[in-house]
């Protein structure tokens, strides 16, 4: 499997109930403790936040899982101005169980600072985070951290694995780039009600030529195909994410013949922020997943507007 790398790093954000005191946990390894939905005024699935539209359900055969999207642009608003703050006050708004974020700075350089947003983020929400970088550099300074730029998974539902996989990428940090394997498509299978979810995050690549999309695509759904077994079935997925093209581009059309897009035809436009005209962030979902309710929030905290959608997860075999 020459497209799948596995690189683990889970942190359990400081604060949560029986959480471990190491920072990391090994692969495979269980998240433990974590807080629970906040309170307040109820919406469909029983969170508050951005009004969805509901679609009836079974009780009892479902269970309620709200998944987001954000791409946080390393903490930088729509106006340019690094503010971290106002990220984690964006997010939480979204009352999501789980959300996938890109452009995720780990003490990456000036313009964030420095700093470890993904920790950080982790930690201002009371969730659990997975980091998955996609560019992982030596330090700037000796005995320095790593300067690490990626995606991540934030959850306040049990993690019980996470992965970081290779797709073809055409890398920012090469003068001349060839399209190649690397990391950044992660990958965390979260509990919901017993049920583990695979929930997917990606970035894809932002040039105007669709050709290494494409290859991303095929190589993710081959990725998310590797946990089916051999008769076929597969385990309830998620995939989230900037995908940096519309529903209508040809290189997503294989995606749409295995996933469900969350969100409606004719939503709300995702990017850029300020004045949006594209819709290119994603909440996907599997057979076993169903949608009650999508939609896209109305801050600018970042130069995307985040996706957040209401689904079930039907606990019998798909």
């Amino acid at each position: 499997m020459p497209l799948r790398r596995r690189w683990t790093r889970l942190l359990c954000a400081a604060g949560l109930a029986g959480a471990a005191a190491l920072p990391y946990a090994q692969a495979g390894a269980v998240a433990r403790g974590g807080a629970g939905p906040r309170a307040g005024a109820e919406a469909p699935g029983g969170r508050s936040g951005p009004r969805l539209a509901a679609v009836g359900q079974r009780a009892g055969a479902e269970a309620p899982l709200r998944v987001a999207t954000y791409n946080i642009a390393a903490g930088a608003g729509a106006d340019h101005v690094f503010d971290p703050g106002r990220t984690a006050r964006a997010l939480r708004a979204l009352r999501a169980d789980v959300i996938g974020l890109q452009e995720v700075d780990v003490h990456w350089g000036a313009r964030s600072q420095g700093r470890d947003l993904a920790a950080e983020l982790a930690d201002a929400l009371g969730m659990r985070v997975f980091f998955a970088p996609l560019y992982s550099l030596g330090p700037a300074q000796a005995g320095g951290p790593r300067r690490e730029f990626g995606v991540a998974v934030l959850s306040r539902l049990p993690v019980l694995s996470t992965g970081n996989h290779a797709i073809t990428r055409l890398s920012t940090q090469d003068p001349h780039p060839v399209p190649a394997p690397a990391p950044g498509f992660g990958e965390a299978v979260v509990r919901v009600r017993g049920v583990p979810v695979h929930v997917y995050v990606t970035h894809l690549d932002y040039r105007a030529d669709p050709a290494v999309r494409r290859a991303q695509t095929g190589d993710m759904l081959r990725i998310m195909a590797e946990d089916c077994d051999g008769g076929g079935r597969c385990p309830r997925q998620v995939l989230v994410g900037d995908f940096n093209a519309e529903a209508a581009a040809p290189e997503l059309a294989p995606l749409w013949r295995r996933l469900t897009d969350a969100v409606p035809a004719g939503a709300r436009p995702t990017y850029p922020a300020g004045a949006p005209v594209r819709r290119i962030d994603y909440v996907t979902v599997s057979d076993g997943i169903g949608v009650r309710g999508a939609a896209v929030a109305g801050t600018i905290a970042s130069d995307h507007r985040p996706v957040v959608a209401d689904l079930v997860v039907r606990r019998e075999p798909p």
